[in-house]
C-alpha cells in the first residue's frame, strides 16, 4: 500500500499525516490535516470500499452523520476512500469517569434511532441469508483467522465454529437497520452535549437482526483489554437503556459467534 500512500501524499501536499490504529479491519486508515481534517482508508478490496461509500451516502440522506466521500480511486490493486471527519469523539477514546455512563446512554439512543428507521427504505441486505453464506465462503477461502477469535473460542478451528453456527441459526430474524459493526471506535459522541453525532466504518450496514449491533456493542463495552474505561456493568447498562425487553441472550451469543467470521 506504500505506493498508493505516496500517491495520496502528492495529491494532498503540506498536510500532517497520522496512522489510525483503532479498529480491527484489514484496511489502513490515515488521518491527515491542514485547515481541515480528512481521513483516507486504503484496501485491496474494491467491493468493500464501494460498499462503504454507498452506505455513507445513504446515511447522510436519512440524517445520520457519516463520512462524506471526497475521492474514491485506486492504483496497482490498492483502492482508497478520502472522506471528511465526522464531528465528535469516538467512544473508544478516554472519557472522564463522570462522562462514561452518559456516553453509554448516548450509544443506546443511537442504536434505537438507527434501528427505528424503516427497513423498507434501506437498500442494503445483511440478513442471515446473506451473511451465513459469506461466512461459509470466507472459511473456504482461508480468510478466517483463528488467532482473532474471542477468548472463549481460542484453540478452535473455523470449520468447527462454522458447524456451531449452522446448528444455532435462529428460525426468525428481528429485522432493523443495523450498523453491522457497532463497536466503540465506530460511534462518535459530542464531548460537550454527550449526544451521539454519527458513525464511521459503515461498510456492513444493512437490514439485519437487531442483535447484530447489540451483540457487538455489548462485547466492545465489556472488553476491558480494549476499552478499560468501561466493562461488564456498562454493557448491561447499554442493553437496559436500549430496552431489555427487546434483547435475547441466546441471539446475542449467536451474533457474537457470527462476527468471528468477519
Amino acid at each position: 500500500m506504500e505506493s498508493a500512500l505516496r500517491t495520496l501524499r502528492r495529491r494532498h501536499p503540506f498536510h500532517s499525516w497520522q496512522r489510525v490504529t483503532a479498529g480491527a479491519s484489514g484496511a489502513q486508515v490515515w488521518r491527515f490535516s491542514r485547515r481541515r481534517t480528512r481521513y483516507v482508508k486504503l484496501d485491496t478490496d474494491h467491493a468493500a470500499l464501494a460498499a462503504e461509500a454507498e452506505r455513507s451516502a445513504w446515511l447522510a440522506e436519512v440524517g445520520i452523520g457519516a463520512p462524506e466521500v471526497l475521492e474514491f480511486d485506486g492504483r496497482d490493486g490498492v483502492y482508497w476512500l478520502v472522506s471528511t471527519a465526522v464531528p465528535g469523539r469516538s467512544l473508544a477514546q478516554p472519557w472522564p469517569a463522570h462522562h462514561r455512563a452518559p456516553v453509554v446512554a448516548a450509544l443506546a439512543r443511537f442504536a434505537r434511532h438507527l434501528h427505528d428507521l424503516p427497513i423498507a427504505d434501506c437498500p442494503f441486505d445483511r440478513r442471515l441469508a446473506v451473511t451465513v453464506p459469506e461466512a461459509e465462503s470466507r472459511v473456504a477461502a482461508g480468510l478466517v483467522d483463528p488467532g482473532d477469535f474471542d477468548a472463549e473460542r481460542r484453540g478452535r478451528t473455523p470449520e468447527d465454529l462454522l458447524a456451531e453456527l449452522h446448528a444455532g441459526v435462529p428460525e426468525s430474524e428481528d429485522l432493523v437497520v443495523c450498523h453491522g459493526d457497532m463497536c466503540l471506535p465506530n460511534v462518535l459522541v459530542d464531548p460537550a452535549t454527550l449526544e451521539w453525532t454519527g458513525v464511521v466504518d459503515v461498510g456492513r450496514l444493512g437490514v439485519a437482526d437487531r442483535h447484530t449491533d447489540l451483540a457487538l456493542a455489548g462485547r466492545s463495552l465489556a472488553d476491558t483489554d480494549l476499552n478499560p474505561a468501561f466493562g461488564a456493568p456498562f454493557a448491561r447498562a447499554f442493553l437496559e437503556h436500549y430496552g431489555g425487553h427487546l434483547v435475547s441472550e441466546e441471539r446475542l451469543a449467536f451474533f457474537r459467534l457470527l462476527d468471528e467470521f468477519f
